[in-house]
């Protein structure tokens, strides 16, 4: 009986940890998406740009295919989105945020971009790595 209550005690302590590990990273991740969407109703590109991995191993996913590195990537931003007018309101909505492990986590969810030209709007799913102390999206597959 004494070696049961043992496991279940470090059981629950572990499972407390993990869970309380599990929502810092969904905060951390929330928040700088958050910030990506501010960046986004600036106008500012290379602001949004700073929660991608700034490495020729990034890949983007989208309609057009395959685009890998964080300089081709923010490239086809500036090209899709010349103006705050092109870019217009960015909002995330979370869907799920799934911990791999300590450094390693996926997210899914919905965009939308409200314009005055158009609305437009998708999905996407990312995948998150804990780099040098910072998260970073090292790929992103958005439709």
């Amino acid at each position: 009986m004494k070696k049961y209550l043992i496991i279940l005690s470090i059981s629950l302590v572990s499972n407390k940890f993990y869970s309380q590990t599990e929502n810092n990273i969904k905060s951390a991740i929330g928040k700088i998406m958050h910030e990506q969407e501010q960046a986004w109703d600036k106008g500012d590109i290379d602001g949004f740009m700073a929660a991608y991995w700034n490495s020729d191993s990034l890949r983007f996913i989208g309609k057009n295919g395959i685009t890998y590195g964080w300089k081709n990537t923010i490239d086809n931003y500036k090209k899709n989105y010349p103006d705050k007018a092109n870019m217009g309101e960015l909002i995330f909505s979370i869907i799920s945020t799934e911990q791999l492990s300590e450094t390693t986590c996926y997210v899914i969810g919905k965009w939308d971009l409200k314009r005055e030209k158009g609305d437009i709007g998708g999905y996407y799913t990312l995948l998150w790595k804990k780099i040098a102390g910072k998260w970073v999206i090292v790929i992103d597959h958005t439709s």
